[in-house]
């Protein structure tokens, strides 16, 4: 199982938008999926039409230890799964700050469930909090979100040293291994020039032991889309609300991008570039 946490402690970048529409593409691929909302906004839970407010358990009450996530765990689609959130999950921070342990909570509570997925995907709080911790500690990967533009980049330093920390101390092994750039605009001079710096600074790093050596800026950025914004309201992935819209082709091929490791797919190219061209 691959398990992704989707990550930027700066709101409105995409990161949501990003789990549940990249969740639903790989689930339309064939592939068994789980996304675990740890943001106590529950803006996932929401967007795959589930309303946190029913009453129903949540992951809050799995870290509480009064439910496991077997009991809270959702069916939203053919192959895609939640387990929801719920705004008392903000307390969590709080309740767990005394607790021993508290930073591995969410690894035992999965390590515990007998269910198996081919992707888990954890929609992280925009905060480097106690949830944050947590995610961290459970994926082997992660994904970062970002927005072309400068603000955005602010603090980026800061949740790589997070990474850092988590990897040496609690999750050996936990990598950075995905940029994906949203709200993208190709006509804006801007937008090139913050992907470009971005892809600098990754290829520059040539010490293996670092947690972000290797990592890739996916091929697919996701352009400005107004259906994308309008999904999350009716409750739906942008598959449903708008299949045949930008969004849709760009998390599609975000999904392709994301089953086909980049090593693989250049070698795929190199193959299909030196193979030759049959005669007619």
């Amino acid at each position: 199982m691959r398990s992704i946490a989707i990550i930027n402690q700066k709101g409105g970048v995409g990161k949501t938008t990003t789990t549940v529409n990249l969740a639903a593409a790989l689930a339309r691929s064939g592939k068994r999926v789980c996304v675990v909302d740890f943001d106590p906004q529950a803006h996932a839970t929401l967007h795959l039409g589930i309303d946190p407010d029913a009453g129903d358990t949540s992951i809050y009450d799995v870290l509480a230890g009064t439910a496991r996530l077997s009991d809270v765990r959702q069916q939203v689609d053919d192959n895609l799964l939640l387990v929801p959130a719920h705004i008392d999950l903000a307390a969590a921070e709080m309740e767990l700050a005394e607790e021993v342990g508290r930073e591995m909570l969410l690894r035992n509570k999965l390590a515990d469930d007998d269910q198996e997925f081919d992707f888990l995907l954890i929609d992280c709080p925009p905060s480097l909090g106690v949830l944050t911790l947590n995610a961290l500690v459970t994926a082997k990967e992660v994904f970062l979100p970002l927005q072309p533009h400068f603000l955005a980049l602010h603090g980026l330093s800061k949740l790589l040293d997070t990474i850092d920390v988590v990897g040496r101390r609690l999750n050996p092994g936990l990598r950075l291994t995905g940029v994906v750039f949203c709200m993208y605009d190709r006509a804006t001079r801007l937008a090139a020039e913050i992907k470009e710096d971005v892809s600098s600074f990754l290829n520059a790093v040539e010490d293996t032991r670092c947690p972000w050596y290797g990592a890739e800026i996916f091929e697919t950025c996701v352009r400005r889309n107004i259906r994308l914004a309008e999904a999350p309201s009716f409750g739906q992935s942008i598959f449903e609300y708008a299949p045949h819209c930008n969004g849709a082709e760009d998390y599609r091929n975000l999904a392709d991008e994301v089953l086909i490791p980049a090593s693989i797919r250049s070698r795929m190219t190199t193959a299909a570039a030196s193979s030759p061209v049959a005669e007619a």
